[in-house]
């Protein structure tokens, strides 16, 4: 008698998502309805609601009147950093490198900035087929003195250079020299250049570290007034640290999802935030913007990870590691944030430090997040993928809502707040 195969329902449920057509999340988005700038006052843009009972529009500044009673608000403290810095070689070539991070992946990003002369970075080069070898170097003024920034390409990797900087001032770090010679790195999308303004306009109230070539745009519409009033409204803030890459502006260009490489993107979440989400199971945890969602979401798939194995140093999140963990599914998140906090005391640290590249699709069971404020994203884009994990088809009507009544889109446009049935 032939034995029957066993069913392995993760593996089904995996290449059913992977399946995906990412062309079932295109929409049509008129150029007019992109912000190129912000609006003067942050938190006077439009807010959409939407939940299974309803789908409106306020200002955002109202936020809190649609929020769930008691829901704690998680921000992403990241920094921009003026991650554009803008060479000419003597014979007149305009060359852009594009900083992306240190080569040296176990230092940490906080570090990688405070270093002096010379550090080495991965970078994306503009024009680079006129760079064919020798130094870059530009003039910085620093209290009134020329200071000389140079930029030799020690190696050529296969979607970046290693740059090694270079400046004749041991007293600048490299976060200074950044702040001083580098551009906003607004995105492609925008078709515009950089301006003063942006250094500030770009840059939420929340930004602490520095770290991100974008901004995690869903927090530009946060003030200091509105935070005052969401906290006398009863509701609490908190804090998770994601580094944004520069994959947060790669299209998904294959047909598939399933054929989409997620980008890694560095984490830090603090003892004293885990212990707060701790306290918080009882109530929402409503994360501000894709990336603190990200965040917070793979808190629960690392502590998978570490309750196998405590002594891991480099904690790695793969991205599809979530679709194929049937023994995770008694694994409460009370007992994924206590696991966290013991995986900090075995390593004697305060500070949960990971790489995510965790990918959010429909099909995804969220753990530790009930509702998402954010931005509307562009078509096709793995954050329009998120959006319809939380919310289903719903994000059809939401946009559709949108576009009719001339929201504006993306990084410096108008804001949403999605509440799925369960919240």
């Amino acid at each position: 008698m032939a034995m029957r195969k066993s069913i392995n329902f993760a593996d089904i449920m995996l290449q059913t998502i992977q399946n995906i057509p990412i062309g079932d999340f295109h929409y049509e988005l008129p150029d007019g309805q992109i912000a190129r700038y912000p609006l003067p006052e942050r938190d006077q843009s439009k807010l959409l609601i939407y939940n299974h009972q309803y789908l409106m529009e306020d200002c955002f500044f109202n936020l809190g009147n649609y929020l769930p009673a008691g829901a704690m608000l998680v921000s992403n403290q990241t920094r921009v950093i003026q991650a554009r810095l803008n060479f000419r070689k003597l014979g007149g070539s305009a060359i852009e490198l594009f900083c992306l991070g240190p080569v040296d992946e176990l230092i940490a990003f906080e570090q990688a900035f405070v270093q002096p002369s010379p550090v080495v970075w991965k970078c994306l080069v503009g024009n680079s087929k006129r760079w064919k070898e020798g130094s870059l170097t530009k003039m910085i003024q620093v209290g009134g003195k020329e200071i000389t920034l140079s930029a030799r390409r020690i190696k050529q990797q296969h979607d970046f250079s290693e740059i090694e900087f270079s400046w004749d001032n041991q007293e600048l770090s490299f976060a200074h020299v950044l702040e001083l010679a580098g551009e906003t790195p607004l995105p492609p999308y925008l078709k515009r250049k950089a301006e003063v303004s942006d250094k500030n306009n770009y840059q939420t109230i929340f930004a602490r570290w520095e770290g991100s070539v974008a901004a995690p745009t869903a927090g530009l519409h946060f003030t200091q007034n509105l935070v005052t009033k969401l906290k006398d409204q009863g509701f609490n803030f908190d804090q998770v640290t994601l580094h944004v890459g520069a994959g947060t502006f790669k299209p998904v260009s294959s047909h598939t999802i399933g054929q989409h490489d997620m980008h890694a993107e560095h984490i830090i979440v603090s003892r004293e935030t885990i212990q707060a989400l701790i306290g918080q199971q009882a109530k929402a945890v409503i994360p501000i913007g894709t990336t603190s969602m990200r965040t917070l979401e793979s808190l629960y798939w690392i502590a998978c990870l570490l309750r196998k194995n405590i002594d891991i140093r480099q904690i790695q999140l793969p991205q599809w590691f979530p679709y194929d963990q049937p023994d995770c599914e008694g694994f409460s998140s009370g007992e994924a944030l206590q696991c966290l906090l013991n995986y900090l005391d075995h390593h004697s640290t305060d500070q949960l430090a990971a790489s995510t590249s965790l990918m959010i699709a429909p099909g995804y069971r969220f753990r530790m997040t009930h509702g998402l404020i954010t931005n509307f994203h562009q078509p096709g884009s793995t954050l329009l993928l998120l959006v319809a994990a939380l919310v289903g088809e719903g994000w059809k009507d939401a946009y559709h809502f949108a576009l009719a009544n001339n929201f504006r889109f993306l990084s410096y446009g108008d804001s949403c707040l999605f509440l799925p049935k369960s919240t």
